[in-house]
């Protein structure tokens, strides 16, 4: 069977109904046959061939072809409403009378004929978005879906695309030109998701988020690096967090996030650090990687120095930010997975079970230097995080240590280490758990009274 006799075979099942099959959808039954051209200009050409080849066959004056010839171009007239094909009949002289101008395409209910109302509904929910580029998604009805697949499967169309395909492209040209911007298939800022039926449409619009990446400093103890909900309300507020949902009053998060927030215009956001350092250390030095995430936001072109002095003046004494730049979402992976291999260096203050002499705590020093300079040491998950945390054991390298003398019983100590050592362990022990320890090597116990973070870096 040729293409043409399958055409005509699709418009005869429209006999006298008020259906049809628009050209947009004819084409798309063969869409995968030619290339570099539409599916409505695809279907225009084949009623347009068949008309012209039977035509020629009723001009060539051989009875044998008359009354085919004349019954194939009534049904491109009567049934597919073409208007080339009317014309032919009109000036050979032949009469039609079972013409309907209302017909309904059988597969897509005209849809294709109607897209600008698709085009314009993306078009309004866009209007106070800023976005350099977008991608158009379609979700159909099932009742599209398996109507279509059912007519495909009774007529054999093995050369056809989806409506999903069709669909997109379609839009996704007249969007490219009404908006001025350009479809991007990898990654786009923005998708226009269609949910469609044959009666009504919505859209859902996907915006993809800005990631700001920096370094903050933590210059107060006694709050964490994120926001933490309460575990017995599960945020909703009770007596145990005083009724606001937080375990905690504030965050390093808390006092970054908002101006970012406020100035993309976005819906909420997400932190991500690389690595945390416990609620009670503060974070000094060049201040620790991190990256905010703003979803959903409405502007994209951020003054990012604006905003750094606005967030360093409102938490002066508290919070500080530099090196602000834009990220992606690979670096947010990479901050994650990459945190064990850092290096860093931290400032302890360090409290003795036993009175030492300088000399006593020279010697003690060089004792650690020996134990435990570029040399890995063992931990448990400490008892005091094995809660929330799986009880594995690590094993983490010590780079560097140095210490000074402060009193009988205290002492300063700048440590430098693998990420994700536990400092506070790696100091008391942890009764064990961390071996060997400052405890284990002095051989008497001794505690972290106060910890800083000086650097983390790669």
């Amino acid at each position: 069977m040729t293409i043409y006799d399958r055409v005509l075979k699709i418009y005869q099942r429209y006999e006298n109904t008020n259906l049809s099959l628009c050209l947009n959808c004819l084409g798309r039954m063969f869409s995968l046959l030619g290339t570099n051209t539409s599916n409505l200009e695809r279907g225009i050409s084949l009623l347009l061939s068949i008309t012209m080849e039977n035509h020629r066959k009723y001009l060539s004056m051989d009875n044998k072809f008359e009354n085919e010839s004349i019954n194939n171009l009534k049904i491109l007239a009567e049934n597919a409403n073409f208007l080339p094909a009317q014309k032919v009949l009109e000036n050979e002289g032949f009469e039609l009378s079972k013409i309907n101008f209302n017909k309904t395409c059988y597969l897509c209910e005209n849809i294709f004929l109607n897209l600008q109302k698709y085009v314009d509904k993306a078009k309004q929910i866009v209007t106070d978005i800023e976005f350099k580029d977008f991608l158009v998604g379609t979700s159909p009805d099932s009742k599209i879906i398996n109507k279509e697949d059912k007519f495909k499967s009774e007529l054999n169309l093995l050369n056809s695309e989806s409506f999903k395909s069709h669909f997109n492209r379609e839009i996704g040209k007249k969007l490219s030109i009404e908006l001025n911007k350009p479809v991007e298939f990898n990654n786009p800022e923005i998708v226009f998701i269609y949910l469609i039926s044959y009666n009504e449409f919505n859209i859902n619009l996907i915006i993809k988020s800005i990631f700001i990446s920096g370094r903050y400093k933590k210059l107060l103890r006694g709050i964490p690096q994120t926001h933490w909900t309460c575990t017995r309300c599960s945020g909703k507020g009770c007596e145990g967090c005083n009724f606001t949902g937080k375990l905690y009053e504030t965050s390093v998060e808390e006092f970054i996030s908002p101006e970012f927030v406020v100035r993309a215009q976005a819906l909420e956001s997400k932190f991500h650090g690389a690595g945390r350092e416990d609620i009670d250390v503060r974070m000094l030095g060049s201040g620790r990687p991190f990256i905010l995430e703003l979803k959903n936001p409405k502007k994209r072109t951020l003054d990012l120095n604006q905003i750094k002095k606005r967030v360093n003046k409102i938490n002066k004494g508290k919070v500080n930010i530099s090196d602000l730049k834009y990220s992606n979402k690979k670096e947010v992976i990479s901050i994650k997975t990459e945190a064990e291999n850092t290096k860093k260096i931290y400032k302890a203050l360090i409290e003795t079970e036993k009175r030492l002499n300088k000399k006593e705590f020279k010697e003690l020093l060089e004792k650690l230097k020996i134990r435990l300079e570029n040399k890995k040491i063992s931990q448990r998950t400490p008892n005091r995080v094995s809660h929330r945390r799986a009880d594995v054991m690590r094993e983490k390298t010590i780079y560097k240590i140095d210490g000074h003398y402060l009193k009988p019983k205290l002492s300063e100590f700048v440590i430098e280490t693998q990420g994700g050592t536990y400092i506070k362990e790696l100091i008391h022990g942890d009764n064990g758990r961390t071996t060997p320890s400052f405890s284990s090597i002095f051989g008497f116990q001794t505690m972290c009274k106060e910890l800083d973070v000086l650097s983390v870096k790669k």
